[in-house]
Protein backbone atom coordinates (compact mmCIF):
# COMPACT_ATOMS: atom_id res chain seq x y z
CA UNK A 1 0.00 0.00 0.00
CA UNK A 2 2.97 2.33 0.49
CA UNK A 3 3.45 2.78 -3.28
CA UNK A 4 -0.25 3.57 -3.77
CA UNK A 5 -0.22 6.16 -0.98
CA UNK A 6 3.01 7.72 -2.26
CA UNK A 7 1.69 8.10 -5.81
CA UNK A 8 -1.66 9.44 -4.57
CA UNK A 9 0.17 12.11 -2.55
CA UNK A 10 2.31 13.05 -5.57
CA UNK A 11 -0.81 13.25 -7.77
CA UNK A 12 -2.64 15.44 -5.23
CA UNK A 13 -0.10 18.20 -5.93
CA UNK A 14 -1.72 18.56 -9.38
CA UNK A 15 -5.35 18.73 -8.28
CA UNK A 16 -7.43 21.89 -8.27
CA UNK A 17 -7.90 23.77 -4.99
CA UNK A 18 -10.56 22.01 -2.95
CA UNK A 19 -10.65 18.93 -5.21
CA UNK A 20 -11.08 15.80 -3.10
CA UNK A 21 -9.94 12.23 -3.86
CA UNK A 22 -12.84 9.81 -3.34
CA UNK A 23 -11.01 6.57 -4.22
CA UNK A 24 -7.79 5.43 -5.86
CA UNK A 25 -6.36 2.31 -7.49
CA UNK A 26 -2.86 1.27 -8.55
CA UNK A 27 -2.24 -0.63 -11.75
CA UNK A 28 -0.72 -0.68 -15.22
CA UNK A 29 -2.00 2.04 -17.55
CA UNK A 30 -2.05 1.23 -21.25
CA UNK A 31 -1.28 4.23 -23.43
CA UNK A 32 0.63 5.36 -26.50
CA UNK A 33 3.98 7.14 -26.27
CA UNK A 34 5.38 8.49 -29.53
CA UNK A 35 2.87 6.36 -31.44
CA UNK A 36 3.81 3.09 -29.75
CA UNK A 37 1.67 1.08 -27.35
CA UNK A 38 3.20 1.08 -23.88
CA UNK A 39 2.31 0.16 -20.32
CA UNK A 40 3.05 2.50 -17.42
CA UNK A 41 2.50 1.85 -13.73
CA UNK A 42 0.52 4.52 -11.94
CA UNK A 43 -2.64 5.47 -10.09
CA UNK A 44 -6.13 6.38 -11.15
CA UNK A 45 -7.83 8.83 -8.82
CA UNK A 46 -11.58 9.23 -8.77
CA UNK A 47 -12.05 12.76 -7.44
CA UNK A 48 -15.20 14.70 -6.76
CA UNK A 49 -14.67 16.42 -10.15
CA UNK A 50 -12.92 14.06 -12.57
CA UNK A 51 -10.86 10.96 -13.19
CA UNK A 52 -7.09 11.53 -12.95
CA UNK A 53 -4.20 9.29 -14.03
CA UNK A 54 -0.76 9.90 -12.53
CA UNK A 55 2.34 7.88 -13.43
CA UNK A 56 5.87 8.53 -12.19
CA UNK A 57 8.57 8.06 -14.82
CA UNK A 58 11.58 5.85 -14.11
CA UNK A 59 14.19 8.53 -14.80
CA UNK A 60 12.38 11.49 -13.31
CA UNK A 61 9.23 13.33 -14.25
CA UNK A 62 5.66 12.11 -14.47
CA UNK A 63 2.71 11.66 -16.80
CA UNK A 64 -0.65 13.14 -15.93
CA UNK A 65 -4.01 12.91 -17.67
CA UNK A 66 -7.41 14.29 -16.66
CA UNK A 67 -10.78 12.95 -17.75
CA UNK A 68 -13.81 15.06 -16.78
CA UNK A 69 -16.74 12.81 -15.87
CA UNK A 70 -18.92 14.68 -18.35
CA UNK A 71 -16.65 13.40 -21.18
CA UNK A 72 -16.78 9.74 -20.12
CA UNK A 73 -19.47 7.86 -21.99
CA UNK A 74 -19.07 4.27 -20.74
CA UNK A 75 -16.89 1.80 -18.83
CA UNK A 76 -15.85 -1.83 -19.07
CA UNK A 77 -14.65 -3.76 -16.03
CA UNK A 78 -13.31 -7.25 -15.48
CA UNK A 79 -11.14 -9.39 -13.26
CA UNK A 80 -8.50 -11.97 -14.08
CA UNK A 81 -5.66 -13.75 -12.31
CA UNK A 82 -3.55 -10.58 -12.29
CA UNK A 83 -6.27 -8.40 -10.76
CA UNK A 84 -9.02 -6.07 -11.93
CA UNK A 85 -9.08 -4.21 -15.23
CA UNK A 86 -11.09 -1.17 -16.26
CA UNK A 87 -11.58 0.75 -19.49
CA UNK A 88 -13.20 4.15 -19.94
CA UNK A 89 -14.38 5.68 -23.17
CA UNK A 90 -13.82 9.44 -23.04
CA UNK A 91 -14.15 11.88 -25.94
CA UNK A 92 -13.53 9.17 -28.53
CA UNK A 93 -10.51 7.73 -26.69
CA UNK A 94 -10.23 4.43 -24.85
CA UNK A 95 -8.44 4.70 -21.52
CA UNK A 96 -7.39 1.38 -19.99
CA UNK A 97 -5.80 0.16 -16.75
CA UNK A 98 -5.06 -3.46 -15.94
CA UNK A 99 -3.48 -5.51 -13.16
CA UNK A 100 -5.22 -3.48 -10.45
CA UNK A 101 -4.45 -5.15 -7.12
CA UNK A 102 -4.16 -2.20 -4.76
CA UNK A 103 -6.77 0.35 -3.72
CA UNK A 104 -10.51 0.21 -3.14
CA UNK A 105 -11.60 -0.93 -6.61
CA UNK A 106 -15.30 -1.25 -5.71
CA UNK A 107 -15.47 2.26 -4.25
CA UNK A 108 -13.50 3.61 -7.20
CA UNK A 109 -15.66 2.04 -9.89
CA UNK A 110 -18.94 2.84 -8.11
CA UNK A 111 -18.02 6.51 -7.80
CA UNK A 112 -16.98 6.72 -11.45
CA UNK A 113 -20.17 4.97 -12.62
CA UNK A 114 -22.31 7.38 -10.58
CA UNK A 115 -20.39 10.39 -11.93
CA UNK A 116 -20.29 9.51 -15.66
CA UNK A 117 -21.82 12.21 -17.83
CA UNK A 118 -22.21 14.66 -14.94
CA UNK A 119 -20.64 18.10 -14.76
CA UNK A 120 -18.80 18.82 -11.54
CA UNK A 121 -20.78 20.58 -8.87
CA UNK A 122 -19.94 24.25 -8.53
CA UNK A 123 -20.81 23.92 -4.85
CA UNK A 124 -17.22 22.98 -3.95
CA UNK A 125 -15.89 26.03 -5.76
CA UNK A 126 -18.42 28.25 -3.99
CA UNK A 127 -17.42 26.88 -0.57
CA UNK A 128 -13.73 27.40 -1.33
CA UNK A 129 -14.46 30.94 -2.52
CA UNK A 130 -16.34 31.82 0.68
CA UNK A 131 -13.53 30.34 2.79
CA UNK A 132 -10.95 32.37 0.86
CA UNK A 133 -12.95 35.56 1.36
CA UNK A 134 -13.34 34.91 5.09
CA UNK A 135 -9.61 34.32 5.38
CA UNK A 136 -8.88 37.64 3.62
CA UNK A 137 -11.20 39.56 5.93
CA UNK A 138 -9.75 37.82 9.01
CA UNK A 139 -6.29 38.94 7.94
CA UNK A 140 -7.54 42.50 7.42
CA UNK A 141 -9.02 42.41 10.93
CA UNK A 142 -5.73 41.14 12.41
CA UNK A 143 -3.83 43.92 10.63
CA UNK A 144 -6.24 46.49 12.07
CA UNK A 145 -7.58 47.55 8.66
CA UNK A 146 -11.16 46.63 9.61
CA UNK A 147 -12.86 46.40 13.00
CA UNK A 148 -14.26 43.29 14.69
CA UNK A 149 -17.79 44.54 13.94
CA UNK A 150 -16.99 45.03 10.22
CA UNK A 151 -15.49 41.54 10.10
CA UNK A 152 -18.56 39.97 11.76
CA UNK A 153 -20.90 41.82 9.38
CA UNK A 154 -18.95 40.61 6.35
CA UNK A 155 -18.82 37.08 7.76
CA UNK A 156 -22.61 37.01 8.17
CA UNK A 157 -23.03 38.36 4.65
CA UNK A 158 -20.73 35.72 3.13
CA UNK A 159 -22.30 32.86 5.08
CA UNK A 160 -25.83 34.07 4.36
CA UNK A 161 -26.75 34.35 8.06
Amino acid sequence: MAKLEKLVNLAKEHLEPGEQVVASVLGAYETKIMGKDTVMNGVFLATDRRLVFYGKRTFGGYDLEFFPYENISSTEIGKGLMGHKVSFFASGNKVKMKWIQQGDFDKFINHVKQSIGKKPSSNNAAIASVADELKKFAELKEMGVITEEEFEAKKKQLLGI
